[in-house]
């Protein structure tokens, strides 16, 4: 079985163990491994071995929308295969990339420290949204964790949000800006872009943070990694 990482387009001859380990796979599950080249992350599913790894395009005819309609959104993620994902080979951590967390003190807290460091952050705190403003003057942060009751108004009031929200994207694009409160819905793409963040978790779902995070952050470099290292020779 071959199939090429999604980084490097290395063509990789995966070994009959690893065709064992997917087809005993059930379904919905995945298993992670590392390119031996470029060492990015590469998902595999029970569903590469029935079917060849073409990449095909369909042209869909846009659907009419009827006059005074309300447009409903995609429903959000469905979550179930969090506590199912494998992951598998070493993370190597150049540089100790730096997360700042802004979340009052609680087990909630704890639980995104921990995470956070699982994945090799460096955590950092503040006592206001003010200090946390400062600090970010002087310190580039890999990643930014904000609670959506850190201030105690709504999440559009918070002077913490209107900051990253006004940032210059000369900066902000290299940091994943992740929101977190009991009203978002996990992984749910949609509702990060309304709030212009990265990545949205509900309170509920912090005990699987970390496989969260391990999902949700090798999507958004795959995306955007080509037009980051565009702007990047660029200077911007």
């Amino acid at each position: 079985m071959t199939t090429h990482c999604p980084h490097c387009q290395k063509k990789l001859q995966l070994s009959p163990k690893i065709e064992d380990g997917l087809k005993a796979l059930s379904t919905g599950k995945s298993l992670r491994i590392n390119c031996p080249q470029c060492s990015g992350a590469i998902l595999l599913n029970a569903s590469m071995l029935k079917t060849p790894q073409t990449s095909t395009k369909t042209t869909n005819s846009p659907m009419p929308c009827p006059t005074n309609q309300q447009v409903m959104p995609p429903p959000p993620p469905d979550l179930s295969g969090l506590n199912d994902n494998v992951f598998e080979g070493k993370t190597i951590i150049e540089d100790i990339p730096k997360v700042l967390i802004l979340i009052p003190d609680s087990p909630s807290c704890r639980l995104i420290t921990e995470a956070m460091e699982t994945l090799g952050y460096q955590a950092s705190f503040v006592q206001s949204a003010e200090d946390a403003m400062e600090k970010m003057q002087f310190i580039n942060y890999a990643s930014v964790i904000l609670h959506s009751h850190y201030e105690g108004s709504p999440l559009e009031n918070g002077v913490f949000h209107q900051f990253m929200h006004a940032m210059s994207m000369n900066k902000r694009r290299y940091i994943f800006y992740i929101l977190i409160g009991p009203e978002f819905h996990t992984l749910y793409g949609l509702e990060a872009l309304a709030c212009s963040a990265n990545l949205v978790v509900s309170d509920k779902d912090l005990p699987q943070l970390a496989i969260i995070l391990r999902t949700a952050i090798p999507q958004y470099e795959e995306m955007f990694r080509a037009i980051m290292q565009e702007m990047s020779v660029l200077g911007r």
